[in-house]
C-alpha cells in the first residue's frame, strides 16, 4: 500500500492505473475508520481493480462551533486497517495541499444543500461538495463509494456530478449497524456508555415509522408524529429533525411511498448523530 500526500503524486499514480486499463474506485473518508468504512472499501474492491481511500478531515464542512479540533485522527490505525483490506493507495493530504492560502472557489448545490442537515449546519454541504469535487479532479476515479447513512450527502454529490459532468459513478452502500441497531459513525466514539444506549432512540424512532408504514399508514405527518413521540421518551436526546423526503431532491413528501427516505438527526450531550431508512 502506498501513501500519497500531494495532488501531483496521487494524480500520477491513479492516471498510471487507468492507463493500464484498471478501474479506479475512490472511498472518501475523514479517517477514524470503522466497519462502515471498511464495507465501502470492500464494495470498491468488488467493483474496481484499484482502490484509493482518502483520509482528510475537511475543515470547510465544519461550523465554527463544531468538533473540528476534537475530531479523531488515528492515522496509523487507519492505515493498518486499510493494509488488511489490500487497499492500493491512501491519499492523506494536508489542509494546505487541498486549500491553498488564496483559495477563493467553492461548490454549492442549490436547494439540496439547505435541506435536512443543511438547515442546522449552514455551509456544511458547500464544504462537502467542494472537497469531493477537488478529490474527483485530483484522482479522476471511475467510481466513488459513499455510505447510505449520509443520505443527504449522497443526494448532494449525485446532483453535483450530474450538473458538472463528472465522469464518476456514485455508489451508495447500505448502512452498517451494531448488533443493537446503532448506525456506525466515527462520532460514536464521543459517546459515554450511557449516551450510547440513549442514542438508540434514533433507530427506534425510525423503526416506529417503518412499523406504522408497514401497517398501511401513508400520511407523512402522522408517521413523523409517531416517530417524534418515541424520541420524546428519551429526554437525554434532543431531536434536530425527523422528516420523510424524496431521496433525490430531499423535498418533503406529504404521503410516504416506496423508496421514500425517513431521516433523523439528534444530539446526545455535545454529539450530533444521524440515521435513516428507505421505506420498502
Amino acid at each position: 500500500m502506498e501513501i500519497f500526500t500531494t495532488i501531483p503524486e496521487i494524480r500520477a499514480a491513479t492516471l498510471a492505473a487507468r492507463k493500464a486499463g484498471k478501474r479506479v474506485g475512490l472511498v472518501p473518508t475523514m479517517g477514524a475508520l470503522h466497519a462502515g468504512h471498511l464495507a465501502l472499501v470492500r464494495a470498491a474492491r468488488a467493483q474496481c481493480d484499484f482502490v484509493v481511500v482518502s483520509i482528510f478531515v475537511n475543515p470547510t464542512q465544519f461550523a465554527p462551533n463544531e468538533d473540528l479540533s476534537k475530531y479523531p485522527r488515528p492515522f496509523a490505525r487507519d492505515c493498518e486497517l486499510l493494509r488488511d483490506e489490500r487497499v492500493e493507495f491512501v491519499f492523506a493530504p494536508t489542509v494546505q495541499e487541498m486549500y491553498p492560502p488564496d483559495a477563493a472557489t467553492s461548490v454549492m448545490v442549490q436547494h439540496l444543500s439547505e435541506r435536512l442537515c443543511g438547515k442546522s449546519r449552514p455551509g456544511h454541504f458547500r464544504g462537502v461538495a467542494t472537497i469531493v469535487s477537488k478529490l474527483f479532479n485530483a484522482l479522476s476515479p471511475d467510481a466513488a463509494f459513499f455510505g447510505q447513512k449520509d443520505a443527504a450527502q449522497v443526494a448532494v454529490i449525485r446532483a453535483m456530478v450530474r450538473d458538472l459532468n463528472f465522469p464518476v459513478e456514485i455508489v451508495a452502500c447500505p448502512i452498517v449497524r451494531d448488533e443493537d441497531g446503532l448506525a456506525m459513525s466515527s462520532r460514536n466514539a464521543y459517546l459515554t456508555p450511557q449516551q450510547r444506549k440513549q442514542a438508540l432512540v434514533l433507530y427506534r424512532s425510525l423503526s416506529r415509522v417503518q412499523e406504522l408504514y408497514s401497517l398501511g399508514e401513508r400520511d407523512s405527518e402522522q408517521l413523523i408524529d409517531a416517530g417524534k413521540r418515541v424520541f420524546e421518551r428519551e429526554p437525554a436526546a434532543r431531536l434536530d429533525y425527523l422528516e420523510i423526503v424524496d431521496p433525490d431532491t430531499l423535498a418533503p413528501l406529504e404521503d410516504a411511498k416506496r423508496g421514500a427516505l425517513v431521516a433523523v438527526a439528534g444530539v446526545l450531550g455535545a454529539t450530533r448523530l444521524i440515521d435513516n431508512v428507505l421505506l420498502p
